[in-house]
């Protein structure tokens, strides 16, 4: 066959099959968005392991509120008296409170970074619960495509409280 033959089949081929393809009846997809900043605030696992966090942490919490305050009123003393103090007594207290600030830091820290560990645990199996509940209403609702995040989403494709509810109800969500 010639080039202008074969063009000419192929050019009727692609004519028949989209002609075909346009009896057919169009497709229509479910598509649906969720917020997860919203899962992680509102939904009642997320709220049951804020609740679990503070109480664990309320101890080291109010231990290291104690030691600040400790620290406060030494330096208060200091600033207020430090000037009539004898010079022994004025600098025993200096070490004690540089001594004190040392400590109050190193706690600190190693609070802020055992509360962000047990805060990313949290969220991860938070997580996990409402991937669970996004499959669950997927299915039960047959869409076709859930996203967690998009630049803009319409109001009617947002799921975000069927999942919420699906992990066992939450916050009441705030007004828009």
């Amino acid at each position: 066959m010639n080039r202008i033959t074969i063009s000419l089949c192929a050019a009727l081929l692609a004519v028949a099959a989209s002609s075909a393809s346009a009896q057919q009846p169009a497709t229509v997809h479910r598509i649906g968005i969720v917020n997860p900043d919203r899962i992680l605030n509102e939904s009642a696992p997320a709220l049951r392991a804020l609740e679990r966090i503070k109480a664990e942490f309320a101890k080291r919490e109010s231990e290291l509120a104690g030691m600040a305050d400790q620290a406060r009123r030494i330096h208060a003393e200091l600033e207020k008296g430090g000037i009539t103090m004898a010079e022994a007594d004025r600098k025993r207290r200096e070490r004690t409170l540089q001594e004190m600030d040392q400590e109050f830091q190193r706690k600190k820290r190693s609070f802020d970074e055992d509360l962000a560990e047990r805060r990313n645990r949290s969220m991860l199996e938070i997580t996990e619960q409402a991937d669970k509940a996004i499959r669950a209403v997927a299915q039960r609702e047959k869409f076709d495509l859930i996203m967690r995040e998009a630049v803009f989403a319409s109001p009617r494709i947002d799921i975000t409280d069927k999942v919420i509810a699906e992990l066992g109800g939450g916050a009441k969500p705030a007004a828009k």
